[in-house]
């Protein structure tokens, strides 16, 4: 039995860990990130009120969500790829805490 609950363990260990570190690093991260663009579209906004830019705001809006939809494809096809369900289950689960305490 120690055969099989030892492997297990350090799988669920190792998942959790290594869950809880990437989801509080996405988190942080992702905040950064929407700063950023959050300040360029102001940017870009306040150039067009001056006469600088001429925004086709339609194509922006449109590049937006080709963008977002190619990143939720992208990150379907990581879930796929994770086939071990002890540890995607312990990272799961790490990933989450990470993301709540991020």
């Amino acid at each position: 039995m120690s055969e099989v609950l030892s492997p297990l363990a350090y799988q669920l260990g190792i998942g959790g860990v290594g869950g809880f570190i990437v989801g509080y690093a996405l988190k942080k991260i992702s905040k950064l990130i929407i700063i950023l663009i959050g300040l360029f579209l102001i940017a870009l906004v306040y150039l067009g009120t001056q006469g600088i830019l001429n925004i086709n705001y339609e194509a922006l809006w449109n590049a937006l969500t080709d963008f977002l939809g190619m990143a939720g494809s992208a990150f379907s096809w990581l879930i796929g790829a994770i086939s071990l369900i002890p540890f995607a289950g312990s990272f799961l689960v790490g990933f989450l805490l990470g993301l709540k305490l991020g």
